[in-house]
């Protein structure tokens, strides 16, 4: 009940600014705020290397790192990219909720909060039925966490459009490159809007940016936790599950073979609903999942995976643009759009059950 108490409660702010050049000085002063009582010889430093957004460096002074503290300084101009109070706020949701780390503090440019202990996955690892089914019950949590008063609109739409206003230049450059028009963007994005609003996915809590490394497996405890809430928001249920089915693939080495199987996806949907009518108020304990929600889910995943190729390309541009992170966002956008173009046909062919 007290950390329900605390999910509105204000977070402590420090008008502290890191240089992400240059770190380990100002990770150092937050720990001095935050952790006053550790004596400054003896804290240790990890840096994490995995994102693609942002900088992030763990803090400790204890070999089994029990109390880690994570300093995560925002990358290069992602205020484009996300709502940094709508992020705290989701937070502090989530952490109500048994679902989040806690968070320590905010400052100018970044956020301090608890490390979890875990292994972040891989691609190999998110496809066993044993994490697969954790994923699936985990993502219903967050699916069945109510909004206060009246359930906000997905946010897909606004980001989509947001993202590609930022774009259109970049993407009319890059012609030559394999790159889409404008124009065929524009029509598509119509048709997604027009189309996958059609399908009657109910909106949800969704984390929207489930890969591989923002699930963390603990198992010492059996569970999975996810991390980093920069892209969560009420959004459509399918797309968060098509959005972490097309993260089969990868990022760095991305392989859409990887993309997981009519039986595989059956038997994942099948933990996730299973999970969900257990969790939800409107089955309390839970009822029998039939084939056909199972089918009509599939329907709906599918074809909202491909919005999900979208809107991570407009993002992989933005990126392009401006981040100082090692990384080949051009190539990715046009993974992605090249994706969507190869897949659409296959998806639009599946039929919701009679």
């Amino acid at each position: 009940m007290e950390q329900k108490a605390a999910a509105g409660a204000a977070v402590r702010r420090l008008e502290m600014l890191v240089d992400e050049d240059d770190v380990l000085p100002g990770a150092l002063r937050l720990i001095r705020e935050l952790r006053p009582h550790w004596p400054p010889q003896r804290i240790k430093t990890k840096h994490f290397t995995d994102g693609i957004t942002n900088k992030l460096v763990g803090c400790y002074v204890d070999e089994d790192m029990m109390d880690t503290v994570l300093v995560r300084i925002y990358g290069e101009r992602t205020e484009l990219l996300v709502d940094r109070e709508n992020e705290v706020r989701n937070f502090q949701l989530l952490w109500a909720h048994g679902c989040a780390p806690k968070l320590y503090c905010t400052f100018q440019n970044g956020l301090c909060y608890e490390f979890l202990k875990g292994t972040a996955l891989g691609p190999e690892h998110i496809r066993e039925p044993g994490i697969f089914r954790l994923i699936a019950r985990e993502m219903a949590k967050i699916h069945t966490i109510h909004a206060n008063g009246s359930l906000p609109k997905p946010n897909l739409w606004h980001k989509m459009h947001s993202y590609f206003s930022l774009v259109k230049d970049e993407i009319s450059s890059r012609l030559s490159q394999g790159m889409p028009s404008v124009e065929v963007l524009e029509q598509e994005m119509a048709w997604l809007k027009e189309h996958l609003s059609q399908l009657d996915s109910p909106i949800v809590l969704c984390h929207n940016d489930l890969l591989c490394k923002n699930i963390i497996y603990n198992e010492t405890e059996g569970h999975v936790r996810f991390i980093d809430y920069e892209y969560a928001g009420y959004n459509y249920q399918a797309f968060d599950i098509g959005n972490h089915f097309n993260e089969f693939a990868g990022v760095n080495e991305v392989d859409y073979s990887l993309y997981p199987r009519r039986e595989t996806q059956m038997l994942w949907l099948q933990h996730y609903l299973q999970a969900h009518k257990q969790l939800s108020k409107d089955h309390p304990g839970g009822s029998a999942v039939t084939p056909r929600e199972v089918e009509r889910l599939y329907v709906q995943v599918n074809h909202f995976a491909l919005a999900s190729h979208f809107f991570w390309a407009f993002w992989a541009l933005i990126q392009n643009r401006y981040s100082t992170i090692d990384f080949d966002f051009l190539r990715y956008a046009l993974i992605r759009f090249d994706q969507y173009f190869k897949a659409k046909p296959l998806v639009t062919a599946l039929e919701m059950p009679k």
